[in-house]
This record gives structure tokens, C-alpha cells and sequence, in this order.
């Protein structure tokens, strides 16, 4: 079929229903797009054909037989390679688990998988999500759709790059300090990180437990609040996760609910090194949130120049402590080895990658004796320093925060590999919303024509999703 380019959740269960097409010739189609399309943008890590045309086969059949099917029944989406699918392989876009085979289903999937979705495959990454790239996956580098020479972000490079150009309907990353909105912002897509706990991490490889989140990749707010209404939730598997009622108002927001919020701009947010062009872009956003009859009002967040060095502490620390199960006897390349010292040796040296090694030694050290005081404990203290800035905020009367992603739009391959610490800034602006547990969206900013993409930050009240989707929806039909 010809009609891949721009195909919506939507409009795929809108075409699915009126039988414009079969669920399984799209599946056949998106494919046969893959093949030639993913030489070039290498989001793919891994395809799961038979399995995705034998899922939309028995859509086809279940809509033959008058079955009701949800909106998300035979939509091919991508998934990021540090989620489970029970039978598939899960590298985490490293080599000291590219033979793992996993045992189960992260809770995502088989939320998924009782929605009757499809799964094309699994997405590049950089390694176990550890960078802002998608640059150092152990196996290939990602190219940003828009401009080959460019990143696609990261660390959920794969996914975001898969649905801008349009090899997948939809997708799901991971963030924890901003791998969903970043990638979203220079691919020109819409992703989402949900309020924390808002979706179960059991099956996703973990990173920062105190920071990790699944959430939805799609090309308009309205396929992610689909997908995410479809994932949210809570599970007995995950005791950080929690039960809130999502009704229709994430996919069916009223104007004049919209209209009656206020939106704040940090003024921290618009600093020194913030590129003119998303400056100028985020103006023109603001312009036109105005326009729509919201209140606009200046706020501060006086704590946010502490947060990437707050982020920097507790993520390697935790980093730290959920990699050591990889250590070549559960899980690992099990590299050869004269005894346990040796095997831990070679398979975490010959396992791991340079920005992995470099995240286990500065938590290893944080966390150390005569050091966890001085580093991580007071980490701990300025995250709720950080987090009580945004509750100020929102007490003032602001129900949603306005900001931009990234400082700069994507980035050349290889721009900034030789030094991590520009490489870390990319993600200052969305650091802050994964230390304070908040929900927050990148939505692309109209009119950009053939430039590069930049994406707008919406940030939201916990469990508040629906005003960030209500008001992302409303400003995408103005």
C-alpha cells in the first residue's frame, strides 16, 4: 500500500474498521519499507516478521467475525530493546546481553498484547539507555530521518527515529532523564515521559529505579495519549507503580477546560547557551499559546542549575548497583575464565562499553565509604530541593509549565562523543522532571517547514497527564 507516510493510530483504526485495508497489509507493507528504508536510518535491532504478521492475520480474522477491537488492534509499533517480549531477544543495545532471551513480558507488552497490537521489532538504543545519541548502541548508530548526518537523540534514538520516518505506526521508549523528549524533539515526532509510577517498569531493563519511565513515541499528542491510556496503570510486579483513572479526557480534551489553565515559563529555562533558533521557536510557541485565550506568566524554579549535577550523582549510583547482576553467571557474555575474579573481569570488560564503564565507576565511588555523604546523600537532599521548587510552582496557581527540550536542535554524529560533559548538557532541560517524578511531553513546533525539528516541553501536575495531552492536542488543530 502507498499511503504509509503520516499513518496515525488513528487513522490506521479508522481504515482498519471502514476496510480501506487489512491490518495484515500494512504489517506486509511496513516490512517491505524496512527493508530498504532502516539500510539508511538503522533503527531496527532486531524484526519480528512472522510473529507480527501472525498477530495481524488473527486481527483480521477477529474484525471478520464482528469482534470489537480496541483502537490500538493490529497497529504495528516498535519497541525499544530494553523491554521483554517473552521468546525475543533483549540486547539493551549491549553486547554483554546480545544472546539473552527473554523469559516473559514486561507488563507494557502484555498490556499490549491484550490490546491485540503488533510488534515489528525491536529499536536501537544507546547502550542500556545510557546517553542522550544513540550513538553508542555495541551495534550500530541511528541516523536522525530528517538529516542522515544528524543524531537522533537518545537514548530512545531507535524508536523516535522509527515513527519520523514512518517504519512504525507508533513506538514505546524509555526516559529517565529525557531519552523520549529529547529524541522527540530532533526526530519531529510527539513522546511522552508519564508522572513516574503512572506505568509499570516490570520487563524493562533497569537503569536509575528512581528515575526510569516508560511512555509513548507517536506522530500526533492524540496517538501517544492512546497509547498511553493503553499502558498506564498499576501492577502487583511493581511496587512504584500506581492505579489512576485516565477517562476521556486524555484523548477527547475540551477547549474550555483548556483555556482555564495557566501556563508558567521558567525563567531559568531560557539561559546562556540556549541555541537562537529554539529560542526563537519556543517565542513563537508562547505566542500562539496565548493566542489561544491561556494565561501566560513567568515563574521561577531557582533550584534547576543544580540539577544535572544532582542527575549525575544518584543515576550512576543506581546505575551501579542494578548492573552488577551482569556478572557472566545469570546473565553475560561468559567470557572464558580461569576463576570468579577473572570472569567478572572479562565479562564486564569485554561486555561493556566505554559510557557504561565510565556511569558503574562514578556510582561505585559516590556510593563508597567516606564518600556517600559528601555525594550521593546530598544529591538526595537538592532533588527534593528541585522537586519543591516545581510544588511552589504549581501552589502559585500554574497548572502547566512551558519550556524547551533541548538547548540546540540535532546535533552531527560524532559532534560530541569525544566529551561526555556536552554530551551530558544535552539533557538539562529535561533532567529536572525525571528528579521531581513529573509527567512531561515533547510536542514538535509547527511551521518549521524542511529545518530541523525542535520540540516544545509541556510539563504537568503528578497524574495530570490530561493537561499536557488536552493542551499538546489543541494546540496541534489550532
Amino acid at each position: 500500500m502507498d499511503n504509509l507516510k503520516g499513518l496515525t493510530i488513528k487513522k490506521f483504526s479508522e481504515g482498519l474498521r471502514d476496510k480501506e485495508f487489512s491490518a495484515t497489509e500494512v504489517t506486509k507493507s511496513l516490512f517491505d519499507y524496512i527493508d530498504s528504508k532502516d539500510k539508511e536510518i538503522k533503527a531496527f535491532l532486531s524484526l519480528h516478521k512472522d510473529d507480527a504478521l501472525a498477530r495481524a492475520g488473527e486481527v483480521d480474522a477477529a474484525l471478520a467475525s464482528g469482534e470489537k477491537l480496541s483502537s490500538l488492534a493490529g497497529v504495528p509499533i516498535a519497541i525499544k530493546d530494553n523491554m521483554l517480549i517473552e521468546g525475543s531477544i533483549a540486547t539493551g543495545g549491549s553486547k554483554i546481553l546480545k544472546d539473552y532471551k527473554s523469559s516473559y513480558d514486561a507488563t507494557v507488552i502484555a498490556k499490549l498484547k491484550e490490546n491485540k497490537a503488533v510488534f515489528l521489532g525491536k529499536t536501537n538504543l544507546y547502550e542500556f539507555a545510557m546517553g542522550s545519541s544513540t550513538e553508542n548502541s555495541a551495534f550500530q548508530i541511528t541516523r536522525n530521518p530528517h538529516d542522515v548526518s544528524r543524531v537522533p537523540g537518545g537514548s530512545s534514538g531507535g524508536s523516535a527515529a522509527a515513527v519520523a520516518s514512518d517504519m512504525a505506526v507508533a513506538a514505546l521508549g524509555s526516559d529517565t532523564g529525557g531519552s523520549i523528549r529529547e529524541p522527540a524533539s530532533f526526530c519531529g515526532v510527539v513522546g511522552m515521559k508519564p508522572t513516574y509510577g503512572a506505568v509499570s517498569r516490570y520487563g524493562l531493563m533497569a537503569m536509575a529505579s528512581s528515575l526510569d519511565q516508560i511512555g509513548p513515541f507517536g506522530k500526533t499528542v492524540e496517538d501517544a495519549a492512546i497509547l498511553f491510556k493503553a499502558i498506564a496503570g498499576y501492577d502487583s510486579k511493581d511496587a512504584t507503580s500506581f492505579q489512576t483513572d485516565y477517562g476521556d479526557e486524555l484523548t477527547n480534551p475540551s477547549l474550555a477546560d483548556i483555556k482555564n489553565l495557566t501556563v508558567g515559563i521558567p525563567e531559568e529555562y531560557f539561559v546562556e547557551g540556549l541555541d537562537k533558533e529554539v529560542g526563537e521557536a519556543i517565542d513563537k510557541v508562547i505566542a500562539e499559546i496565548k493566542n489561544l485565550g491561556l494565561k501566560v506568566k513567568p515563574v521561577s524554579l531557582p533550584h534547576t542549575k543544580y540539577a544535572l549535577s544532582v542527575y549525575y550523582i544518584i543515576m550512576p549510583a543506581e546505575v551501579s548497583t542494578n548492573l552488577s547482576r551482569l556478572d557472566g553467571i545469570r546473565y553475560g557474555t561468559r567470557e572464558a575464565a580461569k576463576n570468579l575474579t577473572d570472569l567478572y573481569y572479562e565479562d564486564k570488560g569485554a561486555g561493556f562499553g566505554p559510557e557504561v564503564k565510565r556511569r558503574i565507576i562514578l556510582g561505585t565511588f559516590v556510593l563508597s565509604a567516606g564518600y556517600y555523604e559528601a555525594y550521593y546523600a546530598k544529591a538526595q537532599k537538592v532533588r527534593r530541593l528541585i522537586k519543591e521548587d516545581f510544588e511552589n510552582v504549581f501552589k502559585s496557581g500554574v497548572d502547566v509549565i512551558l519550556t524547551p527540550v533541548a538547548p540546540t536542535p540535532a546535533f552531527k554524529i560524532g559532534e560530541k562523543t569525544d566529551n561526555p560533559l556536552h554530551m551530558y548538557l544535552s539533557d538539562i532541560f529535561t533532567i529536572p522532571l525525571n528528579l521531581a517524578g513529573l509527567p512531561g511531553i515533547s510536542i514538535p513546533v509547527k511551521g518549521r517547514g524542511a529545518k530541523l525539528p525542535i520540540g516544545f516541553q509541556l510539563i504537568g501536575r503528578p497524574w495530570r497527564e490530561a493537561d499536557i495531552l488536552g493542551l499538546g492536542q489543541i494546540y496541534e488543530r489550532a
